[in-house]
């Protein structure tokens, strides 16, 4: 073998290192599905997994020290001046960069919200003066949030899903929207209290308001979680139909096209499960007919649109098939 040839082929992260070390083990017991490790790969097996288990270990540390870096300001009371306060901000944004891929890790998001720390994102992180700290207080929450029912309780307490909303309805900078409506959806999504929470709070208003928004990952954003809610809870479709969801998507459906229409012909195919919400589709002031019909021959052949063109062909089924021949509509 050429002289580093088999450095080369060393993983780069823990997840590679222990199936390196399966390997080895396997090697041991019987016969190796690989050809064997050279004395030069078990060294440095055996180095990348007490570094690796050190660095495990020294995670909590990592956060403590980044909770130190975003609690200086808030414990002088005032913003640093000049070019320390450029710098303290950097700091600040690569502290919270740190922390929310630490907690991808569900022990670590547990050991952050015992540290305080989703507390200072809460309290004082989220309506910083600096975008950067804004949007990435907000990632960490998101971080720290999915699939953790403890986690996410707290954060509820906290009343983080009131502070996330806000943001997404009227922050200046659209990087903030977009990664609060990230973070309200880990709230929400799987977990009936953050549900409640959100309608408490209006929250499909502020799911409509966004699918009007200039940017485009916001609109996107805010119809793809609308439809998984309707999706995943068909009991909320009264109150959306109640808030006249139905002519709002449709008048999404007229903007240019765009990813977001794809979520939202599927938002109406879901609320067109619904007596009413097949009503509300027949208006003849939307015609959404027509628009449906045009907008079918627009997808036909484009393989990466079909699943929208799907949506198309079942709303135009659904809501309109028959209808000329029977002026009842259709037997449902």
């Amino acid at each position: 073998m050429a002289e580093g040839g088999d450095r080369r082929r060393h993983p780069q992260n823990l997840q590679g290192v222990l199936r390196l070390a399966v390997e080895a083990g396997s090697a041991s017991d019987g016969p190796a599905p690989h050809e064997p490790l050279s004395e030069e790969t078990k060294t440095w097996l055996r180095q990348a997994l007490a570094e690796a288990c050190k660095g495990q270990m020294d995670e909590v540390e990592q956060m403590k020290e980044c909770l130190k870096i975003l609690r200086a300001e808030w414990n002088t009371g005032r913003e640093r001046d000049g070019e320390d306060g450029e710098e303290g901000e950097e700091e600040k944004e690569s502290a919270l960069e740190l922390l929310s891929d630490l907690c991808e890790n569900l022990d670590n998001a547990r050991d952050l919200m015992k540290l305080g720390g989703l507390d200072l994102c809460v309290s004082s992180l989220l309506c910083h003066p600096q975008s950067g700290i804004r949007w990435r207080a907000a990632q960490v929450i998101a971080s720290c949030a999915q699939n953790m029912p403890e986690v996410q309780c707290h954060l509820l307490t906290l009343g983080a899903l009131k502070s996330l909303l806000q943001l997404t309805d009227h922050d200046s900078n659209p990087t903030v929207r977009v990664k609060a409506l990230y973070a309200v959806s880990c709230l929400v999504r799987e977990l009936e209290e953050g549900l409640q929470d959100f309608q408490s709070q209006d929250g499909f208003s502020v799911l409509m308001r966004g699918m009007q928004s200039d940017s485009e990952k916001l609109r996107t954003k805010s119809a793809f979680l609308l439809l998984n809610l309707l999706t995943a809870h068909p009991e909320n479709k009264d109150t959306v139909l109640a808030m006249g969801m139905v002519q709002q998507l449709v008048s999404v459906l007229r903007s240019p096209h765009s990813s977001v229409h794809e979520h939202v012909l599927g938002a109406l195919c879901c609320l067109a499960e619904d007596n009413r919400g097949v009503e509300d589709c027949r208006a003849p002031s939307l015609g959404l007919k027509e628009l449906l019909t045009q907008r079918a021959q627009d997808l036909q052949g484009k393989e990466e649109s079909q699943e929208e063109l799907e949506f198309c062909e079942r709303l135009r089924i659904v809501c309109f098939q028959g209808q000329t021949q029977d002026d009842n509509g259709m037997d449902r």
